[in-house]
């Protein structure tokens, strides 16, 4: 009994914070004849507004929304990109308060760039030694060996957890210390706010998800190994 409740609660805390996510876009993704312009639009005018002429602004259908700092091009979803929504102005606004941060250098961002790489070759890395483990221990006979391949695993995995936890602050910046505070200068309605307000912090949510997900699954290495 207690196993199932720890089950539903852990289904829970992961995957209805995505639910509402997903909820929330949707329900303000409604073209309005009020807002005046897409969120392409608006993402144009913002980084000519706020003097980044070298980012970019296009359309993907690959992957999120998302800001690329590489390449200095903030990139929409084509209905975020193309219609006049409360979902689309807001996450556009969203992915240019991340380009302001990095035309501002500021710290957080940087650090979220360079741990996203790294996690990345960790969790790579962290794969392959999970895998390999068991064949060492079998050949070298060494508990040593288990535990050295364990803990490396076990902390290149949970390197995700770390990317997470560093990269909610730097989303709240970007939804309610970038693009609210512009967003209430007159480019939506008052009486909008607070769906925009719950827009923006929505997406934060999704990352909350994503780190108890990374979590998660260092929990289930570790379960796994004790048996």
């Amino acid at each position: 009994m207690h196993i199932l409740l720890l089950v539903i609660f852990i289904v829970f805390i992961i995957y209805v914070p995505q639910w509402w996510a997903k909820r929330i876009f949707q329900r303000y993704s409604n073209e309005q004849d009020h807002i005046d312009g897409t969120g392409g639009e608006l993402a144009i005018h913002l980084l000519k507004r706020f003097e980044m002429s070298h980012v970019g602004v296009e359309e993907t259908e690959e992957g999120n929304d998302h800001y690329d700092s590489e390449s200095k091009m903030v990139r929409l979803s084509p209905s975020n990109y193309n219609k006049k929504s409360l979902t689309a102005v807001a996450v556009a606004a969203h992915e240019v308060g991340h380009a302001i941060q990095d035309d501002r250098n500021e710290t957080k961002l940087a650090l979220r760039s360079t741990l996203v790489k790294s996690s990345i070759k960790l969790q790579k890395f962290g794969s392959v030694i999970m895998m390999v483990m068991p064949i060492v221990v079998i050949l070298t006979k060494s508990p040593l060996a288990g535990f050295v391949f364990i803990a490396t695993g076990l902390l290149s995995i949970a390197g995700s957890s770390v990317v997470h936890l560093v990269t909610l602050p730097v989303e709240w910046d970007a939804s309610f210390g970038k693009a609210m505070p512009i967003l209430k200068e007159g480019y939506i309605r008052e009486q909008d706010h607070a769906a925009v307000n719950s827009i923006l912090k929505a997406a934060a949510f999704t990352y909350i998800a994503a780190s108890l997900t990374s979590i998660l699954s260092v929990w289930r290495w570790i379960a796994l190994l004790r048996r």
